[in-house]
């Protein structure tokens, strides 16, 4: 039994929400904080970006936050919780994308056909920050900091897709998967090694292009090799070093 958490449970870990709590300042984790940080974050010109901003929610689990064909009118940096888009196609078949976490924006890749091309579905409660773009790209064109940090959420999310790339077996996706998780919530400030998967092993299996159970054989392998441990949906990196090594051919540099 561990001494430290009782019945050998893993402890919660905190529920990330992107809201440092100050009004007179953007959000500690918010997707647009660099660009903040780099202009200077009392400068004028950025009160125009918090104007823009329109608090919504919550979604609870299953609700759409938007759905393929929506017109395209804002994009959504999420606040607290997950969410996955996906495109179900006319069988009734499912195909999920993507998972966003707390700091990260939804919606970019809707702006060149100017509407929603997947529908996106919140995983938990979920709270979002609404940006109108309309309103978002006149502020870059006047703030290069925003402009500049707009650009790089359009080229981090067309090269999203990495993790699905070439022909890798099970272990190397998930353990890609795992890794690419943590550092995402690292660069949140969040735990690099500690966090609760909203996600469930058939969404985790559809991303990855992997069956249900595959997942599930390749989670319990992970644990008998003391590489992590997981109750439930609360998962613990063990050895982040040994993992990042078996799914490094999927992982960025």
């Amino acid at each position: 039994m561990d001494s430290k958490h009782p019945a050998g449970r893993l402890p919660e870990p905190p529920n990330p929400i992107a809201d440092d709590g100050d009004e007179t300042h953007f959000c500690g984790t918010c997707a647009f904080s660099s660009a903040c940080i780099a202009a200077g974050y009392n400068k004028p010109e950025l009160a125009q970006l918090q104007c823009l901003v329109e608090h919504v929610g919550p979604f609870r689990a299953g609700e759409h936050i938007f759905r393929t064909g929506d017109p395209f009118r804002a994009i959504f940096a999420v606040r607290s919780g997950t969410v996955k888009t996906r495109m179900v196609d006319k069988e009734g078949r499912e195909q999920v994308l993507g998972f966003y976490l707390p700091g990260e924006v939804i919606g970019l890749n809707a702006i060149y056909p100017e509407h929603f091309p997947c529908d996106a579905v919140a995983l938990d409660t979920s709270f979002f920050c609404r940006f109108s773009f309309p309103a978002m790209s006149a502020l870059a064109s006047r703030i290069p900091a925003v402009q500049k940090h707009l650009f790089r959420l359009l080229s981090k999310e067309l090269g999203s897709a990495s993790l699905l790339a070439g022909d890798h077996s099970a272990d190397e996706r998930m353990a890609a998967f795992l890794m690419d998780l943590a550092g995402r919530y690292a660069a949140r400030g969040f735990s690099a090694t500690r966090f609760h998967l909203s996600m469930s092993r058939g969404d985790i299996a559809n991303y990855l292009r992997l069956a249900a159970e595959t997942v599930s054989r390749v989670l319990s392998r992970f644990r008998s090799q003391n590489l992590i441990r997981i109750e439930g949906r609360e998962l613990e990196l063990l050895n982040p070093d040994a993992l990042r090594q078996l799914g490094q051919a999927l992982l960025p540099d």
